[in-house]
Order: C-alpha cells, then structure tokens, then sequence
C-alpha cells in the first residue's frame, strides 16, 4: 500500500502542477533531470574517449578501421544514444517554457514585438499545440495534440485586440488557428465599431487557403450567387459559363445571346496577341542621357543580352519587346513578356527587377523612381492599352441568321446595325469614351472574373472592347464581333485556386496549367470571356431595339413587394 501512496502523491502533486501551468517534461521523468544529465555527460566523453584511443591505435598499427570488436559496437551504441539525449537535453527547458506557461502570461506586451517581427513569415495554420495534461491519468509522456481553446481564453484575447495590446493581424500567427483568428478578429471590431457583422457569415470558409496570398485581416467572407449562361458554343465546343454577380437579368440576357449564337451555327474567336506588361520609370541628370538608354534597349543588338537576364526569373516568362517614352529627364520603359498560365504581373515584375539590376551596372548615373511607372498601364483605362494590348489580345466574331434575331432577339437586322453605330460608336465618341465602345462589356468581364478567381479590379482594362455590327448575305443576316485588346486573366495562382473559384474554371475546363502548352488555358479563358461579352452584347443591343430593357429590368432586378406598404 505505501508504494501506491507515494505514486498517487506524486501524481497529485502533477495534477497541481498541470492546473498552475508549471509542469515540465522533466515532472515525468524517473529520475530527477540533473543526475540523468550527469549520466548522459559523462558517457558521452568517455565513449568518445575510447573510440579515440582505439582509432589511434588502429591507425598505428594499420588495423582496418571497419574491423570492430563487439566492445567497440558497444561504445558506438554508447555514443549514438547519448548524442541523442544531450540533443534533446539542450534546450528543453527553453521549450517547455514556452509550451507551458500559464494563458494569463501567454498575451504580454513584451512578446507584441516578436510577433510584430515573426508574422511576416505567415506560418501555416494548425502548428500551435496544445500541451495541457490529462490528470486523470499518470504522466508518463507528453504528446502534442491539436489546439483546443476555451471561450474564456477567446474572451482574454478579443480583450487584449480590443485594448491594442494584440494587433489583430498577428492573430493568425499567434494562435496557429486560422478560423480562430478570424472570429476573434470579428468580435473585436464589432466592439470596437458598435456595428454588427450578424449578416456577414463566418463559418464554411477555410481560411488557411487564403492566409498570405489572398486576404489578410479576414472577418468572414460576402457571398454573391452564381448563375450559368450557355451553353456557349465556341470554336466548334460548348461551354457552360460561370457568372457571380447581384444584378438581375444579366445571366438571363447573357443566356439568350449564347442562345441566338448557337442557333446560328456558333462563334469563332483568335487571341492575336498574349503578353503581360510592366513598365519602370528612370530619371537621369539630362533628356541627352535618358535617350541614350532608350537607344540602348531598342538596338536589337542588345535585345538577346536583355532577353535572357529577364527569361532566368521564370520558366515561362519569356520577354518578347521593349517600347520606350521619354519625357524630359525620365524614361518609360515598357517591357512585354509572355507569363504562361499565370495572368502573370509577379512574373514579369522579377524579370523587370533583373534587368533594372543589369542596366544600373550600365548606366550609373540611372535613378530608378519605380518599378511601375503606370506605363504599363494597370487598372487605369489608358491608351496605351487600347493600341499595344495587354494580356491576351482576342477577337471573336458570329453570323447570326435573319430568322434568329427575329425569332430569339425580337427585333431586326437594319435597326440592330443602326443602334449599334448611334450608341456604341458614334455615342461613345461624344462622350470622349477610352476603349468603351460597347454596350456594357464590363457588366460580363466582371461577372466571370468574380467566378474564376481574377483580379476584379483588372476589369477596368479588360473590359476594353469595340462591338461591330454588319448586314451580310444581302442584309439578311448579322455580322457581329468583338474586339478586345487587353484581357488579363490566369488559370493558376491568386484566387485562382480557392475552392470556389477552382470549381468554375473546372466547369470551363482550364483548371490550372495546361500540361501540353503553356498558356493554352488561360488563353481559352480569353476567348470564353469574349464570347459572353460577344453574347452580352447581342442580347443587350437587341433589348434596346425593342424596347425590351426597362421591362425586362422591372421584372427580373426589382423587389417583388409593395413598398408603400413596407414603409407604413
């Protein structure tokens, strides 16, 4: 019985230390942890000691040093366990430390600064580890298991944001808990506002997929419907396309231009152009000098030396030209690269860093201002766009049948081709449009850049577009194309690969990288999203010609309910 007294004293005086948030690796431990060290020590020296000795005498009298004795082996597996256990010794207590403290200590100020520090490195979600022990059972050995925080230690932490002693975008780093973080995060700037998120949801997201690439500082997450127009058929291949948006009767409209499109046999397209732009800006001390390196980068002579600095930063970056501007002392350099899959503004941005890097060794007396001089140009309708192209450059062109546009579209070949030259051409040259002429282009860009995962914000260039329309066939039939010079899309990388937006592309079909060519998905990604601005744009035009737009628009993108009724 005394034996099983002191075992459970020892356990409970554990079970005390496991609740103060003392307890280490060495509590569970046979021996106290300074004699096991004594142990390990010496053994360590001695053993290192004879195999010396041993060594030396081999060599001296020309013994084989693979020829051991079976006290050898012994001293071998001497040394290999200490080594192991003296690796292990060193710093235990430095760990246990911190796998140990209390959750009271866990959140002091003097740590904000490490974590200021560390959370640039971003480290993925679930390394965090619990080590609270089970006292219902005896310690034997420590094991690390998930984290499983308690309400009142998310209490403690919203506490500390709230006060500022935790800055919210350490969270993620701090608790290894990326949808903890996140609802933590949330509940601190609701009370810090005053304002409610109950309508922004939170659960159902995997937010570990958006954590240093994505979306920093997270809460939750919008949703926005997703609705398929199509079958779109394309190039001989139909296509059922993705569209998020919250405006009603454009899926609908989008719907029954791929419809009239099909009927007539389908649509055609070619990308005429593929490559992404990126355009630094230098100064030097005279316009004589900047000219100098302009006349330097558009020698052809030098553009192989140029070519293969850019290409070393990627496998698929491939530069293709350099156009130069100068404006006084400052030069605009825009180079042009291929970028794969990818919609590829990281790409170029290395290449365009090793060559900056190469010119500088050139040129010293070169001052670059920035590395992206809005030459480019990015998000910003420019002309420079509109005439060079950036991205993938496509136009994609349909012969719809008399018999369709009457039947499907409910107007006419003549008045179509009217309406199109008053308002998209002519009407757009009075308002001084930049790459606006059409009917709303951007309305479909924007929907299936939401749904595949595109940089929404790119739609401002992308959605450059000129729509033609032509009586064929001795008027009987339309000709109607698309001319789209700056298309910037990818199939990998950015949100490209939430889970979501991954399910669209696979809907298209290009998924990812294609393994067969480089490039080949993102440059159908092209070609479809002109297609449903080519469909767009039919079913629109042909709304307006029949005087179908505020009808349909009152039906399909109104609330249905009596608001005089609400608002008493």
């Amino acid at each position: 019985m005394e034996p099983r007294r002191r075992s459970a004293s020892k356990q409970s005086h554990l079970d005390a230390k496991a609740l103060d948030g003392t307890t280490k690796a060495s509590d569970a431990l046979p021996l106290p942890l300074y004699i096991t060290n004594a142990v390990f020590l010496t053994l360590f020296f001695t053993v290192v000691y004879y195999l010396l000795s041993r060594w030396r005498e081999k060599v001296r009298t020309s013994t084989p040093l693979h020829v051991v004795t079976m006290s050898e082996m012994g001293a071998i597996v001497a040394f290999v366990a200490s080594c192991i256990y003296l690796l292990g010794f060193f710093g235990i207590d430095f760990v246990q430390s911190l796998l140990f403290r209390p959750s009271s200590e866990m959140w002091t100020e003097e740590e904000d600064e490490v974590i200021i520090k560390e959370d640039s490195r971003q480290l993925p979600c679930g390394q965090a580890l619990d080590c609270s022990l089970v006292t219902a059972k005896p310690v034997k050995v420590i094991e690390t298991v998930p984290v499983s925080f308690t309400s009142e230690d998310d209490e403690e932490i919203v506490k500390s944001v709230v006060e500022g002693t935790t800055p919210s975008y350490s969270l993620e780093s701090k608790l290894g808990d990326c949808r903890r973080a996140a609802g933590i995060r949330r509940e601190a700037l609701q009370r810090l506002t005053g304002k409610s998120l109950a309508g922004l949801p939170l659960d159902g997201f995997d937010y570990e997929s958006i954590l240093g690439q994505c979306c920093e500082m997270p809460v939750g997450y919008v949703q926005i419907p997703v609705g398929i127009a199509g079958p779109l058929l394309l190039d001989g291949t139909e296509f059922s396309v993705p569209m998020a948006t919250t405006e009603g009767c454009l899926v609908a409209s989008t719907n029954r231009g791929c419809k009239a499109i099909h009927l007539s046999g389908g649509a055609s397209s070619v990308v005429f152009r593929d490559g992404m732009t990126r355009a630094p800006v230098v100064r030097f001390g005279t316009a004589k000098r900047a000219a100098e390196l302009k006349f330097f980068l558009e020698n052809p002579a030098n553009f192989e030396t140029l070519s293969v600095i850019f290409n070393k930063s990627s496998r698929f970056g491939r530069l293709q030209n350099i156009k130069c501007a100068i404006a006084g002392k400052n030069l605009y350099i825009r180079f042009c690269c291929s970028t794969g899959d990818a919609m590829g503004m990281n790409m170029v941005s290395k290449g365009v860093q090793n060559v900056m890097d190469y010119l500088q060794e050139e040129f010293p007396d070169m001052d670059v201002i920035g590395i992206s001089g809005n030459f480019c140009s990015d998000k910003k309708p420019a002309a420079v766009n509109w005439i060079e192209g950036r991205g993938k450059s496509v136009v994609c062109e349909a012969i719809i049948k008399g018999d369709v546009v009457r039947k499907v579209l409910k107007t006419n070949v003549e008045v179509l081709v009217e309406l199109n030259m008053l308002k998209n051409l002519t009407g757009s040259v009075m308002a001084g449009a930049l790459g606006g002429f059409n009917a709303h282009a951007s309305n479909i860009v924007t929907a299936v850049y939401l749904a595949t995962g595109q940089d929404p914000a790119q739609n401002v260039e992308s959605s450059h577009c000129i729509t033609m329309m032509e009586a064929v066939n001795d008027g009987k039939d339309l000709h109607v194309s698309v001319t789209m010079p700056s298309i910037e899309v990818g199939t990998v990388g950015g949100g490209t690969q939430l889970p979501s937006q991954s399910a669209c592309l696979n809907l298209l079909g290009v998924k990812g990288a294609s393994r067969e060519v480089p490039g080949a998905n993102s440059r159908l990604l092209a070609t479809i999203v002109a297609g449903s601005v080519l469909a767009g744009e039919l079913s629109l035009l042909s709304a307006l010609a029949a005087g179908q737009l505020v009808r349909s628009h009152m039906k399909y993108n109104r609330s249905s309910k009596d608001m005089s009724k609400v608002s008493s």
